[in-house]
């Protein structure tokens, strides 16, 4: 037996094995896209395990389809083979885990800390301020435009993307509200320069990692979550375009300077993987029960059953839905990310 003398850890200790999926990928368009929330989750169970948790579900179910989704798991007349899956007795149980972000506050969150250097709070102050204090109509513009100004494309609207976000900040201005928000926005109205020069920036080619995007961030969590207490961690993803070699490379170097002992990270199909199917079923299941929280519809009992697996580090600024998700999230949860990519 031997030891790693910098952090105490067995130097043959076998890495433990995490697979992985996401659900509510809309690229860019975090506003207005299909979904409001995106969800990524980790599943660690052997693969025998898991492949019997597989065939357990299609018994159940018996659809011909031959990859299931979460959808099919969803569907009202399958309700008893959700509730198995997810219940404190299910394959999941203890096994599992679950990094939500809601969509519109990831954009806030990004869009001010880009402007601000008390970015985080000032963040949260204006999102909590929101649509009750500013109005629907200058609340959503306000949304559109922090978006426009973030992402990496300009698809030539006529309104240049700085201008029209500032533009945004002074119609909260005028709807008014409480008294912080309003000493926020004050603040973000004497920001044009960097917002001009984030743009600017953009102009010499796209980053490494675009600051709206939710699942690299979102893996870096992961793997950090599942390496508490300094255990080797090898994560295993389904394919995605996202994420090429370079990516895969900031992921480590990342999740490692945040203290992860993330050994590697492999991509696979999720139909030839049980783990990652498993881990298709939590993201879409996760990220359609949390939407229904956060549009005040809730299914009482299957949040119950979702909670032990949403994890804490999750990106999430409504109060009164996260208050039943799970509890509060952590300080710059998304801050793994810089932001210029």
């Amino acid at each position: 037996m031997t030891w790693n003398r910098a952090d105490g850890r067995r130097a043959d200790e076998a890495p433990l094995g995490v697979a992985c999926d996401e659900s509510g990928s809309d690229g860019e368009n975090l506003v207005g896209g299909n979904t409001d929330v995106f969800a990524h989750a980790g599943v660690r169970l052997p693969v025998g395990v898991a492949e019997a948790a597989v065939r357990e579900v299609r018994d159940r179910i018996r659809s011909p389809a031959e990859e299931y989704k979460a959808g099919h798991l969803l569907r009202e007349k399958h309700r008893a083979v959700l509730e198995w899956l997810l219940a404190p007795a299910g394959p999941l149980a203890g096994q599992a885990r679950v990094q939500l972000t809601q969509k519109a506050y990831l954009v806030v969150e990004q869009a001010v800390g880009l402007l601000l250097d008390d970015g985080d709070e000032a963040a949260r102050i204006v999102f909590r301020a929101g649509r009750r204090a500013f109005g629907d109509g200058p609340w959503a513009r306000f949304l559109g435009a922090a978006n426009r100004l973030l992402r990496v494309r300009h698809d030539g609207e006529p309104q240049p993307p700085v201008a029209e976000f500032y533009g945004a900040v002074e119609a909260l201005r005028e709807a008014g509200g409480p008294a912080a928000a309003m000493d926020v926005l004050a603040r973000l109205a004497d920001t044009h320069a960097r917002a001009q020069a984030y743009r600017d920036r953009l102009l010499d080619g796209p980053p490494l990692v675009p600051v709206l995007d939710p699942l690299l961030p979102a893996i870096v969590r992961t793997a950090v979550s599942w390496s508490a207490g300094g255990r080797p961690v090898v994560l295993v993803h389904d394919r995605q375009s996202l994420l090429t070699e370079d990516r895969i490379a900031w992921i480590v170097v990342t999740a490692r300077r945040h203290g992860a002992a993330l050994t590697g990270l492999r991509l696979v199909a999720a139909r030839d993987d049980a783990r990652v199917q498993l881990a298709d079923f939590l993201a879409g299941i996760a990220r359609k029960i949390a939407s229904d929280e956060l549009n005040g519809h809730g299914d009482t009992e299957l949040t119950t059953l979702l909670c032990p697996f949403v994890a804490a580090g999750s990106v999430w600024g409504d109060e009164g839905s996260w208050a039943r998700l799970g509890g509060l999230p952590e300080v710059r949860a998304a801050g793994v990310v810089g932001r210029d990519g």
